[in-house]
């Protein structure tokens, strides 16, 4: 980011929807979202409707530490969005495809994209491809012009690659095929539920999160006042080297002590149990490390 003059001063952040650190305990779900909802329209409104261009979000957010949106939330912030008639444009680069247990993450949460870029589903990255799917409401625009602008120059070189095409309709093929979005959905419920079962307990988990097949475990090194570890320690990172000697691979998110788990939209029951079992042995591996190492008082 630095050699690139990022982030770029004209894009705004709103709060970020989180349920461990900040909905208030006294306050429901669907409170929380309707005041994410007023924050983002006070951001707008101080910005100048007429300058804001579009909203941004994940249906679920992936590196930024799996974050699950509260009841309602999408729905309340739609309804900003078509007041001041600001577009939504959905990242769906982790949840399309199949991971949340639906096609899209906008299926599930009932947003309606303007604009949707998508990535790693397309062709399960056997060959590198993305795309941004427009909507009726954008490519009318684009039409409607093309007259007095000319042809819409957006192309690069090696944009819809042939071979690569042709790897994402393959691919797309056997998950239609082989119904891996409904596997997700329904072997995602079952992970989910046996996760947690397993790891709420755990003195070294704060909260879990997630839907179908992808999961954030939040590490803390005090459960009762939610105390997270000093990044100086890289506590994922200890976690993750662990489960890798125990042939688990997990990613630990940057700029937290979040675990992701994304297993593969073909997993079984019984690799279900072993991600338990695996990562069960690694963490009670890593926390006898941490207390030895005095990182972690219990």
């Amino acid at each position: 980011h630095k050699a690139f003059n990022l982030p770029i001063r004209e894009v705004r952040h709103t709060t970020c929807p989180d349920l461990y650190r900040g909905k208030p305990e006294d306050m429901s779900e669907r409170d929380y979202s309707r005041q994410l909802a007023r924050e983002l329209e006070d951001l707008i409104e101080r910005e100048g409707p007429e300058t804001v261009g579009a909203f941004i979000a994940e249906p679920v957010m992936g590196t930024g530490g799996v974050q699950v949106p509260p009841e309602g939330y999408f729905e309340e912030i739609q309804k900003v969005l078509d007041r001041h008639d600001v577009l939504m444009i959905a990242d769906e680069v982790i949840c399309g495809f199949g991971r949340l247990g639906a096609w899209f993450g906008s299926d599930v949460f009932g947003i309606r994209p303007d604009l949707m870029t998508c990535a790693k589903g397309l062709t399960s990255a056997y060959l590198p491809m993305s795309a941004c799917l427009v909507s009726e409401r954008i490519w009318d625009v684009i039409i409607d012009h093309a007259s007095m602008m000319g042809v819409f120059g957006h192309g690069f070189t090696y944009s819809a690659h042939p071979v690569a095409a042709a790897a994402a309709m393959a691919n797309l093929d056997i998950v239609e095929r082989e119904d891996l979005v409904g596997r997700a959905k329904t072997v995602g419920a079952k992970f989910q539920a046996r996760m947690r079962n397993a790891f709420s307990e755990h003195p070294l988990v704060g909260d879990i999160r997630g839907m179908g097949l992808i999961m954030g475990i939040e590490l803390v090194a005090d459960k009762a006042t939610k105390t997270g570890f000093e990044l100086k320690h890289k506590v994922p990172a200890r976690i993750a080297r662990a489960c890798l000697d125990e042939g688990l691979i997990l990613r630990g998110l940057p700029g937290g002590n979040t675990m992701a788990f994304s297993p593969p939209l073909v997993i079984s029951e019984d690799e279900v149990e072993q991600i338990v079992t695996r990562f069960t042995r690694a963490l009670d591996k890593a926390g006898k490390a941490l207390k030895e190492d005095g990182i972690w008082q219990r």
